[in-house]
């Protein structure tokens, strides 16, 4: 009797299964539409997928963070006619007045007719580019440092901070995942990135699985997040995890350009296996006198003799209350908003603080 059921409960999933891949297939079938970009260009897009996936397939590169669940906001566009009406999992993404500008999530908006819509002119400057794997090291027990040559005569130009999106073969819907930067713009020939392994995490999983030789596409620079260089401020710059990728990136560009500006590094991480690059900053900080380093560990080893806390509770004590500084935070979410409240008491103003939540 057990059996019976069984069968006749997995038989059921299997037919629902298949009616939701005909529905998708079929029904939801729109057929070939048309995207005008910009009053200007007309490219063809198939219908019944999102818009996000339509424009990268006609190489119109636009930024993206969360691999198409809605949940960053970055890949935000005007769209002026067909895009029908603004779906709940847009709601929280947008405000008021992006509402009424026009704005949509393209991660979510399907395309199903014809639309118009318009891409801001920095975002016509991405490129795709080809590479090759050169590094793939592991520098904790979920977190490779890849190394990433390009492959052409292609150069890439980007701002310490900024981040790229790597492209996933055959994960279906949303296919790229974007990686923060961690070498020095200088090098335009080789990026580096740093990728933590999630569970079940199609694009980690598909990096992790990359050997030195592999090939890969990757497309970029993105990101508003990135070191302002008309400033004589004091550069505040706190990681926590696998956020110390953009970090590096801007102290490595402030030591090769030796800015006169004083840098605050405040890295945080649970143990000192997790401390990744700490030997790297502890030297800079010997070396330059306008460097000043506090690693913090959460759950520190009996023989971490450093600071001990949360990164947040560090910072307060050592950041004076008068700093004339411009903060940098890139981390989890909890740490990002504990850092600008301590930021905001010592007098740093929203304004600039510009941050990186994951």
């Amino acid at each position: 009797m057990i059996l019976k059921a069984l069968i006749f409960s997995n038989s059921f999933a299997l037919i629902i299964a298949l009616l939701l891949i005909f529905m998708d297939r079929v029904i939801n079938n729109y057929g070939p539409c048309t995207l005008t970009i910009n009053n200007d260009k007309e490219v063809q897009a198939r219908g019944g997928t999102t818009l996000l996936r339509n424009l990268f397939e006609s190489k119109y590169f636009i930024p993206s963070a969360c691999g198409g669940k809605g949940t960053c906001g970055y890949c935000k566009l005007i769209v002026t006619e067909g895009g029908g009406s603004i779906l709940p999992t847009e709601e929280l993404m947008l405000s008021s007045a992006e509402k009424k500008q026009g704005y949509r999530l393209t991660c979510q908006l399907k395309v199903k007719n014809n639309l118009k819509l318009h891409i801001p002119e920095e975002y016509l400057n991405i490129q795709e580019y080809e590479g090759k794997i050169v590094i793939s090291d592991p520098v904790t027990s979920d977190i490779r440092r890849v190394g990433i040559a390009l492959s052409t005569e292609d150069e890439i130009t980007y701002k310490p901070g900024q981040y790229v999106q790597i492209k996933i073969p055959g994960s279906g819907e949303s296919d790229y995942r974007a990686y923060s930067m961690s070498s020095c713009p200088d090098e335009k020939k080789q990026i580096e990135i740093n990728v933590k392994l999630i569970p079940d995490g199609v694009g980690s999983g598909y990096i992790h699985s990359l050997s030195v030789g592999d090939e890969l596409d990757f497309s970029g620079p993105y990101g508003d997040f990135y070191l302002r260089e008309d400033s004589h401020r004091d550069i505040i710059c706190v990681a926590g995890g696998v956020g110390l990728a953009p970090i590096k990136s801007i102290l490595l560009h402030w030591q090769r350009h030796n800015l006169n500006r004083t840098l605050w590094l405040f890295y945080g991480a649970r143990s000192t296996e997790d401390l990744y690059d700490h030997e790297i900053f502890a030297e800079l900080d010997e070396r330059e006198a306008g460097l000043k380093y506090f690693p913090a560990l959460s759950e520190p080893d009996e023989d971490w003799t450093g600071k001990s806390g949360f990164i947040h509770s560090v910072m307060d004590k050592a950041l004076p209350g008068d700093v004339n500084g411009e903060a940098y935070l890139c981390g989890p979410p909890i740490m990002i908003d504990a850092v600008t409240e301590v930021l905001v008491s010592k007098g740093v103003s929203d304004e600039r603080i510009w941050y990186d939540k994951f």
